[in-house]
């Protein structure tokens, strides 16, 4: 009962971050958009979050639990767990400091780390191929924000311009929201997949994924606590912290991350959404000159992204080598 009462703690707690980490960062992406209801804006990001399991599967929620380390043998649970808490030290421990990060790319290292520590089979060659991938969707949602930010000058203006463009913010935000759900969301899915595994047959090896939809309802209603909980700071740093944006700007921003995440979830590789939604609204912005980016904000963002993999890797290890001692 305790350790079925641990994991459900953990899990709670790691789903409220990723609420005021990633869906903060969607729905202040959504609303920077003139006129844009927020009443809509939520409600997309909650019904494609709620759905996604279902409809969309959860590949990439496997590679969490099967493509990392070795977490079906004995142990594994645990091993999961103390992955998930690095990650989430990690993540509060920098951004304490001003230096918000991948709550996703701290998963990732933790579990890998824990693993290692604990004795269990890690697969580097997997590693290696998700963190390339995550390395080259920033960079792939950077190039297109650019070049849509470009083309977005081009544009000719009409009286019926202004619905035509929100008509467009809404589409495109649906499908990042799609994005998300299939992608970067999926890392709650597999954390509440493991806890709820943990309660059903006790502590042991990390089994299939698995959420109940009574429990990815409370799920998507505790990710939309945890964005209301820094819906305004995260609005500020996509705002006036970061770049100034227009109407078109936010479309060709959303448009980039988009395009980025939909093709690494092809490959089964979680990336994450914060960063390529970052990306893209740089490249938007640089495409109107240098000077329109906030660069000390985007250095800040840059060097926590820098120092999250060692961190919770480093840590991950030292975990997963006292669970060994116990």
């Amino acid at each position: 009962m305790e350790w079925t009462l641990a994991f459900a703690a953990v899990a709670l707690l790691f789903v409220l971050i990723s609420g005021a980490n990633d869906g903060a960062t969607l729905i202040g992406l959504g609303l920077r958009f003139p006129h844009s209801p927020g009443w809509a804006v939520t409600a997309i990001l909650m019904a494609t979050l709620l759905a996604g399991p279902y409809v969309l599967g959860v590949s990439v929620a496997r590679t969490f639990t099967e493509r990392l380390a070795g977490l079906g043998t004995s142990g594994g649970a645990m091993a999961f767990l103390a992955g998930v808490l690095v990650a989430v030290a990690v993540v509060a421990a920098l951004t304490g400091r001003g230096l918000p990060t991948s709550l996703t790319l701290a998963v990732i290292g933790g579990i890998t780390g824990a693993g290692l520590g604990a004795g269990l089979p890690v697969s580097w060659s997997s590693l290696g191929a998700v963190l390339a991938v995550g390395a080259g969707a920033p960079l792939a949602g950077l190039v297109l924000g650019y070049l849509l930010g470009v083309m977005s000058r081009r544009v000719p203006s009409c009286r019926r311009m202004p619905g035509l463009v929100l008509a467009a913010h809404l589409l495109a935000y649906t499908a990042q929201c799609v994005a998300y759900a299939l992608n970067d969301g999926q890392k709650m899915v597999a954390v509440v997949s493991v806890a709820v595994g943990v309660g059903r047959d006790g502590l042991g090896a990390v089994g299939p994924v698995d959420v109940p939809p009574v429990w990815m309802a409370a799920l998507t209603l505790l990710f939309l606590s945890g964005s209301m909980t820094s819906l305004n700071r995260v609005g500020e740093r996509l705002g006036r912290g970061l770049v100034l944006t227009r109407p078109l700007h936010v479309v060709s921003a959303e448009t980039a991350a988009t395009a980025a995440v939909l093709s690494s979830s092809a490959l089964g590789s979680p990336v994450s959404m914060t960063q390529s939604i970052t990306a893209g609204v740089v490249g938007v912005a640089s495409s109107e000159g240098a000077r329109k980016v906030r660069w000390q904000g985007v250095l800040n963002m840059g060097a926590a992204w820098l120092l999250t993999l060692p961190s919770s890797m480093a840590l991950g290890c030292l975990a997963g080598l006292g669970l060994r001692l116990l």
